[in-house]
């Protein structure tokens, strides 16, 4: 475990000084922390599977740059936990803006080091977030987990998320922060496409259809390069009602 931290801390002051050198240039920056479904994932191979924050910056012109913390696999506790939550808030200045969308791992209720019960580990997890994020003169902006593909035996589309989601929007009402509530959205998206078309948005592959799964794939959560655009649509126009100062940066 020694190791492991130590190779994180590397590895991060690396990340960091890349990125300090574009510091310089007073751009607003627009910071991503999360799980999975946000993340930047590996372009190199045969490997379809893209964060919708991986592309969400492609929706941009100069003036505000984006830093995407989001890992695969993390929970509100094990972000910080990990200590890549003191990575985002010593590179946080007065103006900046973060983005916390967490909610899948925290429900894993077998997994000790991210599980986070909703009404309270998760709530307030979610609380501390925006406060230290208000504490740097920084914007807090929630986002509540994407909706998984998860229709049953009668092309229903069912919610898994339950209360976390609810929390996330209860939060950011309590406290005045803005929110994209992407949960909801993304449900309207994936019953829109409908029990067969909405596979596209997901990692949905026969074998043969990329050497990445030769086996094929049939996930629910995590995004194709469609799903991803998507979403990232969705967020969009979130931005636009939730942070309308931000819409200038927008391209046309």
């Amino acid at each position: 475990m020694k190791s492991i931290v130590i190779l994180f801390s590397t590895l991060t002051l690396l990340f960091a000084g890349i990125l300090g050198n574009n510091r310089a240039n007073g751009d607003i920056t627009f910071f991503m922390v999360g799980d999975s479904t946000m993340a930047d994932k590996p372009y190199a191979g045969s490997n379809p599977e893209k964060g919708w924050g991986q592309v969400f910056p492609l929706y941009f012109k100069e003036g505000i740059r984006f830093e995407n913390h989001a890992v695969n696999g993390r929970s509100t506790k094990s972000f910080r936990e990990e200590g890549r939550w003191d990575v985002v808030m010593d590179r946080i200045k007065p103006g900046d803006y973060v983005i916390v969308e967490f909610g899948h791992n925290d429900q894993k209720i077998n997994s000790a080091d991210r599980y986070a019960f909703a009404d309270s580990t998760y709530r307030d997890n979610l609380i501390r977030y925006v406060n230290e994020i208000r504490e740097k003169g920084g914007t807090a902006v929630l986002a509540t987990p994407i909706s998984r593909r998860s229709f049953d035996e009668n092309g229903v589309l069912t919610d898994t998320h339950g209360r976390y989601s609810e929390v996330v929007r209860e939060v950011a009402a309590e406290m005045e922060v803005p929110l994209f509530d992407l949960h909801a959205k993304t449900i309207t998206l994936i019953e829109q496409f409908g029990v067969e078309k909405s596979k596209e948005l997901f990692l949905h592959y026969r074998p043969g259809d990329y050497s990445q799964f030769p086996e094929g794939r049939a996930d629910i959560t995590h995004l194709s390069p469609t799903g991803a655009f998507k979403v990232s649509d969705l967020a969009v126009e979130e931005l636009r009602r939730e942070l309308p100062e931000l819409a200038k940066f927008l391209k046309d």
